[in-house]
C-alpha cells in the first residue's frame, strides 16, 4: 500500500512540474504533502527524495522544497520523459526528443554496421521480421514491443555505451506515441521497410546505407506523428 501511494504521489506531483503547474520557485512543504496526498511523513520524504535526485526540486532546511528551474532538470530521466509526454506540453516534448532521435539513432546505425557482432547482427533481423509481421496483423502493443526492442539493440550494437544509455528515452518516445495515439492503427509499409533496410544494411556492414535509413525512420515517424497531432 505504501509503494502504491509513492507512486500515486510522485506521478502526480512530478507531472505538474514537469507540465508547468507547479512553476519554478514554487516553495513546497513536507507537511502539507502529506495532507494533500494522505501519506506518512516518511512516504512524503521519500518522493521528495526521488524528485531531488531528478533535479526536480531542491531543499533547504527552513525554507522547504523548492521547484527548479527547467534547465536544471534531468531531461533524460525515463519518468521525466513521460510525465512530459502526459501532460499538455506533448508536442513539444515529441519535437525535442525526435530532434535528439535525429541526432543519435542514424550515427548509431553506423557504428552497428562496422561494429555488431554475429549474435547481435542475427538478432537484429529476427526482429525486424517480427516488426513485419506484426504489422500485419495490425497489433500495435506487439508491435511496439518489438520496436522498442529493436532500437535497443541498435544503440547498444553501435559499442558506444552513452548510445547505449539512451534507449530507455527512445522507449519512453516509442511507448507515449502509441500510448497517446499518435500511432497509425495499422502500421505503415514504408516505416515496416525501413527498419528491414536498417537491418538488412547492418547484418551487411554497409554504414552509410544502416545510417540513411535510421534517418529515414525519424523523419517518418516525425511526419506521422505531428500529422496526427494537427
Amino acid at each position: 500500500m505504501a509503494d502504491a501511494r509513492h507512486a500515486r504521489m510522485l506521478d502526480e506531483l512530478g507531472t505538474e512540474i514537469a507540465c508547468g503547474t507547479l512553476r519554478s520557485g514554487t516553495v513546497l512543504r513536507v507537511e502539507q504533502l502529506q495532507g494533500r496526498f494522505g501519506v506518512s511523513r516518511t512516504v512524503a520524504r521519500e518522493v521528495v527524495r526521488t524528485l531531488e535526485a531528478m533535479r526536480l526540486t531542491t531543499s533547504k532546511r527552513r525554507v522547504g522544497v523548492t521547484v527548479r528551474d527547467p534547465a536544471e532538470w534531468n531531461h533524460y530521466d525515463p519518468r521525466l520523459i513521460r510525465w512530459r509526454l502526459d501532460g499538455e506540453g506533448r508536442t513539444s516534448a515529441l519535437r525535442t526528443l525526435t530532434e535528439l532521435r535525429a541526432a543519435v539513432e542514424p550515427s548509431a546505425a553506423r557504428y552497428a554496421a562496422l561494429r555488431a557482432g554475429p549474435d547481435e547482427r542475427g538478432r537484429l533481423r529476427a526482429l525486424a521480421d517480427q516488426l513485419a509481421s506484426t504489422a500485419q496483423d495490425a497489433d500495435l502493443q506487439a508491435f511496439l514491443e518489438h520496436d522498442i526492442a529493436f532500437h535497443h539493440l541498435v544503440l547498444t550494437a553501435s559499442g558506444n555505451p552513452m548510445f547505449g544509455q539512451l534507449s530507455e528515452v527512445v522507449a519512453e518516445v516509442l511507448t507515449g506515441r502509441t500510448g497517446h495515439g499518435l500511432m497509425p492503427q495499422r502500421p505503415q509499409p514504408e516505416a515496416v521497410r525501413l527498419h528491414v533496410e536498417v537491418a538488412v544494411a547492418i547484418v551487411a556492414g554497409q554504414p552509410d546505407r544502416a545510417e540513411r535509413a535510421m534517418r529515414d525512420i525519424v523523419v517518418q515517424a516525425r511526419e506521422e506523428m505531428f500529422e496526427l497531432i494537427e
